[in-house]
């Protein structure tokens, strides 16, 4: 087992042994050991490798570091990720002194060991994922370049870390922690910004606290959301006719002595869930409204409905919230003894709900330990481990009765009293510099003085000329602060900054409620009614005819297809409502035939739709025209069409288009199910299809299946549910050839791939992969190991053997279950 790398190189490969303990008769001499993927609770007799310079005992069970471990004095890399220790104890690093590279990430250490700064020749250190408060003993590595302490329960990051003139900070991570000072949208911007706001907090020693809450209300249509909220606004009841109901979402404010609150209400019909990913964010408080006049406590589709459903959404997406459930219509209840009832058993069911989710995460847990290799399975472990810790909080049900002035007083006390017992979990109070304060009172001075546009989207270059002219800043000092305000007014729902989208992230969006009007002019309830009610004169603005409007209502009816000239009419009919004439504003949020508009691209950037694309008919690289001739066919790639359509997988009705291309399955198909636990989220198989389909031109859609074409190879996407257990099905034919095996499995491949990146959306959500066993009424199954991090030739290793077993006996070629080499 060990290699030679010349005379001064000798590595052991250890990994996944199943070991207990370290072997006896390993040579002392070795340089590298890799432990990697066993058992070891403790690592004795390491102190015999006296000439180590890499070790690697990540994904162990190790709780304690040996003291001994101080000897290794040649020591430079060392992994210690991935396992259980809790405290590391004093008067190890002080002895490391080539000590360079340590990752203990993802363990349990509530503190770090006052000497660790006396291991000086440290540049890289990995802290992510444990339960650290405080990183103090940190401060004085002057080598230190690369700092990871993302996912901590850290509120403060110690100032002399980024101080120091002779700092060698390149890069700094610490998203995930309850950060007050600096907070993490400082810390988003890089080490660079994070120096800019220490030196803010000297040259301005008169510091502010912001405290600002995100609040989202959320649940089914017709719940009350809306007059909750603008009750809660208004400190009165507030009524609100049926056809008021919000459309889309909308946002106000609230300013009481200690808390402004940014009240985010969504509509709750279930067209508009598939833009609510879009919005919603973590750390905020939410708000979930149930209707207790027509809740049901025997009926247990009432709960489903009106509780379960969301906050299954509320876990996947944002795992660690806080949630409030508020009764409504308690007025329109028999009595108050109806009322109680209602909420002790909603409060039942929701404590209940949530224990069996852990039970069911639990089950899942102990079926891959009982695998015989248990370390192919550690990625999947520790997903589930993630999951969880995650702590979901489901407040007590508060009812009231919104016509009631007492009942709305007494709800605003009450959210109050959450927000300060759960700031840990809100993480809604940030330490800023005064100079921050200014830079963000200068931008609500601008728009009360209108020197920004009414619909509030103006350019980064512009903003920061305009705010210049109201504070006393330099342009340098602007671009960092204006930066991380920026993120952090877009995190708590103020203003819409896409930093990461790079067609549109030198705009800021000033006035949110603009944006979401544009959105919910295309994704709405009443689509077909809406393109129905399109005028003459409208369709003359757009040069299109009254028949063309007929084909878009079919189009959409019965394809799910919106056309790019409708999506525009429609468009500009909501701006012209919002703005005066602006040519230019029309073209830049609607486009034009030429060019698409900013919501199509924000539309497209978060998989609510789909564009065609077309492909030029001939190729301008060919010498001469000769008809029939291959050469003069494109060989471009497929372009976007902006005067073309776009596919909307959540008006489709039917698959019946995707069942009569791809017709029966096939007892030999390649079949693999995903299974996305623990439940496929609302609307994640829409975004399925169009990740899907962006990869393959030719393709055919339905609501709940796509068939996906590759050269002459087709796949199948579906989404089923087998037993209760829904899953995502993948499906090919069985090749002719044996050499063809090998094409299908990168187009099964490059398609769980696509799956597994778009499932990162969602926090709170893990995958198993399963392969069926392919004999005829046999109910077994084979587990796929660990496999998203593979490269592309490990992909066909993923099993040696050539023909594999089912737990029932039947026997199958292996290529038939895995990617396999033929």
């Amino acid at each position: 087992m060990a290699s030679g790398h010349g005379n001064s190189w000798e590595q052991w490969d250890l990994s996944g042994q199943k070991l207990k303990s370290l072997p006896q008769d390993l040579v002392t001499h070795v340089t590298c050991v890799d432990l990697q993927r066993n058992k070891l609770k403790r690592v004795t007799g390491i102190s015999r490798f006296t000439r180590l310079m890499e070790l690697n005992l990540s994904r162990n069970k190790i709780v304690e570091i040996s003291l001994e471990m101080h000897n290794l004095h040649t020591l430079e890399t060392l992994y210690l990720n991935q396992n259980n220790i809790r405290s590391i104890p004093e008067g190890i690093f002080p002895r490391l002194r080539r000590l360079k590279f340590l990752n203990i990430s993802a363990n349990r250490l509530a503190r770090l060991p006052s000497d660790i700064n006396q291991c000086t020749s440290i540049t890289y250190l990995d802290l992510s994922k444990n339960c650290l408060q405080n990183i103090q003993p940190l401060v004085g590595l002057p080598n230190l370049k690369e700092l990871f302490v993302e996912k901590n329960l850290l509120s403060e990051l110690p100032s002399q870390l980024f101080q120091n003139s002779s700092c060698e900070l390149m890069v700094c991570k610490a998203t995930g922690n309850p950060l007050r000072c600096p907070p993490e949208e400082v810390c988003a911007g890089g080490v660079k910004d994070i120096q800019s706001y220490f030196l803010q907090m000297e040259e301005n020693p008169n510091t502010c606290s912001s405290w600002t809450v995100k609040t989202m209300f959320l649940g089914s249509s017709m719940a009350g959301k809306s007059t909750l909220c603008r009750s809660l606004r208004e400190g009165k009841p507030v009524t609100m006719a049926v056809e008021d109901r919000t459309q889309g979402i909308e946002i106000s404010q609230l300013y009481t002595q200690e808390v402004r609150f940014l009240f985010w209400d969504f509509a709750g019909q279930e067209e508009y869930y598939l833009t609510h990913h879009v919005f919603i964010t973590p750390r905020a408080l939410v708000i979930l409204t149930i209707d207790l006049s027509s809740y049901s406590i025997v009926d247990p589709h009432s709960f489903k409905d009106q509780l379960c459903f969301w906050i299954n959404n509320i876990q996947l997406r944002v795992p660690d919230s806080v949630v409030l459930l508020v009764g409504t219509h308690c007025d329109q209840c028999r009595d108050q003894e109806e009322v109680m009832d209602k909420k002790r058993d909603i409060e039942e069911k929701v404590k209940t709900m949530l224990a069996n989710r852990r039970v069911v995460l639990k089950h899942q847990k102990k079926n891959l330990e009982e695998n015989k290799d248990l370390f192919l399975f550690t990625d999947q472990l520790d997903k589930l481990d993630c999951l969880l810790e995650y702590n979901l909080k489901v407040l007590d049900l508060v009812a009231i009765d919104c016509t009631k002035s007492e009942d709305i007083a007494k709800l605003r006390s009450h959210i109050l009293t959450c927000i300060q017992s759960e700031r840990v979990f809100l993480c809604s109070e940030s330490i800023l510099p005064k100079s921050y304060e200014e830079v963000e009172q200068a931008i609500h001075i601008l728009v009360a003085l209108d020197e920004i546009p009414q619909h509030g989207i103006v350019l980064l270059d512009e903003l920061s000329d305009l705010i210049l002219n109201h504070v006393k800043l330099s342009r340098e000092s602007l671009h960092s602060i204006l930066r991380f305000l920026l993120r952090y007014l877009h995190r708590i729902g103020v203003i819409i900054w896409y930093e990461d989208i790079r067609v549109l992230s030198d705009r800021v969006f000033i006035q949110p409620s603009f944006l979401i009007s544009m959105f919910k002019t295309i994704v709405r309830h009443d689509l077909v009614q809406q393109l129905e009610g399109i005028s003459r004169d409208l369709l003359m603005q757009e040069g299109a005819l009254v028949k063309q409007k007929f084909t878009w209502v079919d189009d959409l009816r019965c394809k799910g297809i919106l056309h790019n000239a409708a999506m525009r009419i429609l468009l500009r009919r909501e701006l012209e409502k919002l703005v005066e004439d602006d040519d230019d504003l029309v073209g830049e949020v609607v486009g034009t035939k030429r060019e698409e508009g900013m919501i199509l691209t924000l539309l497209q950037h978060f998989e609510v739709c789909l564009p065609a694309l077309v492909r030029s008919p001939l190729n301008p690289q060919a010498p001469e025209f000769i008809p029939g001739e291959k050469q003069w066919e494109s060989a471009g790639e497929a372009k976007r069409d902006p005067d073309g359509a776009c596919l909307f997988p959540i008006y489709l009705k039917d698959d019946l288009i995707v069942c009569h291309k791809w017709g029966e399955d096939k007892q030999d198909d390649l079949s693999v199910h995903m299974y996305f636990l623990p439940e496929i989220p609302h609307g994640f198989f829409h975004r399925v299809i169009i990740a899907t389909c962006s990869l393959y031109q030719t393709h055919w859609v339905g609501r709940q299946q796509c068939l996906l074409c590759c050269g002459n190879r087709l796949a199948l996407v579906r989404e089923k549910n087998k037993d209760g257990d829904p899953f995502i099905e993948l499906r090919c034919r069985r090749p002719e050839k044996d050499e063809e095996f090998r094409q299908l499995w990168d187009l099964i491949l490059a398609l769980m791939s696509k799956l597994f990146a778009l499932s990162r959306q969602w926090p709170g959500l893990t995958q198993q992969v399963h392969t069926p066993c392919p004999e005829r009424g046999c109910l077994h199954y084979f587990t796929w190991r660990d496999w998203e991090e593979l490269n592309n030739t490990d992909f066909y290793n993923l099993v040696k053997e050539e023909k594999l077993v089912c737990q029932g006996g039947h026997t199958r070629r292996t290529e038939l279950i895995f990617p396999k080499h033929k």
